[in-house]
């Protein structure tokens, strides 16, 4: 009977051993691979065995349950990776007060600051949760060309993260015949959404009897804000509004904004073809409660406190500077002025300033791309409080 440290090192013994057969590496990466943390070689495990599950339901001749047994496993496949890179990391994945593994979005947060998660690749991530969490919990449904195109973009960022964090691809550990295929032609992201939204429309025709199938539509598009939007739960308030809007023959532009603010860049066909979404310029967009019934065409804004979650303090840390320093390149990049970064609470006369991820992302881009502190400190640091920032 194997003992617990025989089946805690099983997964690194077997990783060790197929390099080691194919031969394709040295006897040093081999060596790593042997020192890689029990519990991330564990959590990577069961990532790689989910990311199975998903591609072999995806390219399976069964319709019944397909959609639901993609998702689910490849939501559980991203979690378990993430965490995988953030213990391999040595990131604290328990929290604190609870005991319990961190969720989904906050392992996100996490990579972002430690595994260079950017921010079109957690898009990617945050919608397939979405639409996992409306697939497990009511009826959320998307085309099928809408599904491949997340499932593949979402195989390519998993992919990404596994080279960069481990050092090994899923090349290595599932064949090109097991990549999600597709036989219908790949077409812009902006016609997909629009074929979805026309499909929507006429299931709410008068007289037709659809609306549960509308709704169950329309439920998807909204994950599929889940790209530009940190923060996306879809509400029966959020479909309410939605298809009111669609009954007003309001257009898609109008309904759904942030959806104009994505794209894809397809490279390659076949078993090779690459796909990533990655955000464009759109119109500005209003934000409203999910029940205004005033602003049918209006992008709902959820749960602040889950987007601003960071003190002050908190980005400080997170950025690696000191507290004044830190303030100074708020000041130079118009953090503060930024309603996507910053936000003030009010609780009767009490004030709370907090940030986003969007403040964090745009400060380590800055101190990245070698953005000159010591200029910023002369200009935005004891002596410069009062002077405005050049980007407000």
């Amino acid at each position: 009977m194997l003992c617990h440290e025989d089946l805690v090192a099983q997964p690194l013994r077997s990783a060790a051993e197929r390099f080691r057969a194919d031969g394709v590496v040295s006897s040093a990466l081999v060596e790593v691979l042997m020192r890689r943390r029990r519990v991330s070689a564990l959590l990577l495990d069961k990532s790689l065995a989910s990311m199975r599950r998903a591609i072999g339901a995806f390219n399976a001749m069964d319709d019944d349950g397909r959609a639901s047994t993609v998702l689910l496993h490849l939501q559980h496949a991203a979690e378990m990776l993430l965490k995988a890179g953030l213990s391999e990391k040595r990131v604290k994945v328990f929290d604190s007060r609870s005991g319990r593994s961190i969720g989904f979005e906050r392992c996100l947060s996490l990579a972002s600051e430690h595994l260079s998660v950017t921010a079109d690749q957690a898009g990617t991530l945050r919608t397939i949760d979405a639409l996992r969490d409306d697939e497990q919990h009511w009826l959320g449904e998307i085309s099928e060309e809408l599904l491949f195109v997340h499932v593949r973009a979402s195989i390519q960022v998993l992919d990404d993260l596994m080279k960069r964090v481990f050092g090994e691809g899923l090349a290595d550990n599932l064949p090109d015949r097991a990549l999600p295929i597709t036989t219908a032609p790949l077409e812009d992201f902006d016609i997909l959404v629009d074929r979805q939204y026309r499909q929507i429309a006429d299931l709410l025709q008068r007289g037709r009897r659809r609306t549960p199938e509308a709704r169950a539509l329309v439920r998807g598009l909204l994950a599929l804000e889940g790209h530009a939007a940190e923060d996306v739960r879809v509400s029966e308030r959020d479909v309410n509004r939605i298809v009111k809007g669609v009954r007003d023959g309001k257009v898609v532009e109008d309904v759904f904004p942030r959806l104009r603010s994505v794209t894809t860049n397809t490279t390659g066909s076949g078993v090779n073809v690459t796909v990533r979404f990655v955000k464009k310029g759109g119109a500005p967009v209003t934000f409203v409660s999910a029940d205004d019934p005033a602003r049918a065409a209006a992008v709902r804004e959820v749960d602040l406190q889950r987007k601003y979650h960071r003190s002050a303090n908190e980005l400080a840390d997170a950025v690696g500077l000191s507290r004044n320093k830190a303030t100074a390149l708020r000041r130079y990049l118009g953090i503060d002025e930024d309603k996507n970064c910053r936000h003030v609470f009010e609780f009767g006369s009490q004030k709370i300033v907090r940030y986003s991820d969007n403040a964090y992302r745009r400060m380590k881009e800055a101190l990245d791309e070698g953005v000159d502190m010591a200029d910023v400190w002369a200009k935005y640091g004891w002596g410069g409080r009062g002077r405005k920032s050049p980007n407000p």
